[in-house]
């Protein structure tokens, strides 16, 4: 089985349509693929009414990647399988997501402190229906040729954790999100703990802390980890009990990962499903609930 845990749709800050993504995970040879846009579940909805269409045997997995941050430094919180309408995490969520504009807002106005002609209308016509985030104002950045690549906006000179243009918002406690999580069914899984190249990451003794307090897994197998990475937190996952995973982190053309570029093992998966009660991974037409 290839089994993709970390894709994003134009609900937040991806470039496929929920529908679309779907359809590109059946075509890229994929079994199970979870949508996790940024601290929404609004992609659900059209990515299984597209799965219903496929005579495929692809699984959706439905989910989210709350923004999280621990004593100042950013974190991101996969989470899966939760009920989406549990109270407590709905209002959260909606906190994180309302903050998105006025955050967006108050980059551009940092850019065009730095002589950078970027204008709120340009960020939002690329954002579109998605949550406006960053990779947004990457985007126009690009557009204006400011930088060459996406990738090259998250720099401390830009928009990376602290840059000169950074501005935070509400993000949850990780403490709190895997609470939360666990309350409305869901598992949880740290995301990319190790992306270096994001800005700073938060120490393995505080990866630690959130196993203990009921941490399910770390991403390990990503594109941001180097293999050197990638064998350390295996060992960290060995060492804590804890679930690993790997995942693509696709974003359509915004990035250069592909679906299935990292792929998480079946029996990981399987526990994974097992965990959740808050809600059913969706079988495609052609197969069966995994």
């Amino acid at each position: 089985m290839r089994i993709d845990l970390h894709t994003h749709s134009t609900a937040s800050d991806g470039t496929d349509t929920p529908a679309e993504l779907v359809r590109n995970a059946a075509a890229a040879g994929l079994d199970v693929v979870a949508l996790t846009d940024h601290d929404t579940t609004r992609g659900h909805a059209a990515a299984a009414a597209a799965l219903s269409e496929l005579s495929t045997g692809l699984t959706l997995v439905t989910g989210a990647e709350l923004s999280c941050r621990l004593d100042g430094t950013p974190l991101h919180m996969l989470a899966y399988l939760f009920d989406p309408e549990e109270p407590e995490l709905l209002r959260e969520r909606e906190l994180v997501r309302d903050d998105r504009v006025p955050r967006a807002r108050g980059m551009v106005g940092k850019l065009q402190e730095l002589g950078v002609p970027v204008a709120w209308e340009q960020v939002a016509r690329i954002a579109g229906d998605g949550s406006v985030g960053r990779p947004h104002i990457a985007e126009a950045l690009v557009e204006l040729g400011v930088v060459r690549t996406v990738s090259d906006a998250f720099t401390p000179e830009w928009i990376a954790n602290d840059g000169r243009a950074y501005v935070e918002k509400h993000e949850l406690d990780p403490f709190e999100a895997i609470r939360l999580v666990k309350a409305a069914g869901g598992v949880t899984v740290f995301a990319h703990p190790l992306a270096v190249k994001r800005g700073a990451c938060v120490p393995e003794s505080a990866v630690a802390e959130l196993a203990a307090a009921g941490l399910d897994g770390i991403e390990a197998d990503h594109m941001d980890h180097d293999q050197a990475t990638r064998t350390r937190l295996h060992g960290l996952a060995a060492d804590l009990g804890l679930l690993v995973t790997g995942s693509s982190d696709y974003h359509g053309s915004r990035k250069t990962c592909v679906l299935g570029e990292f792929t998480t093992d079946p029996e990981i998966y399987g526990e994974i499903t097992r965990r959740a009660t808050g809600a059913f991974p969706v079988p495609g037409a052609g197969g069966t609930r995994s």
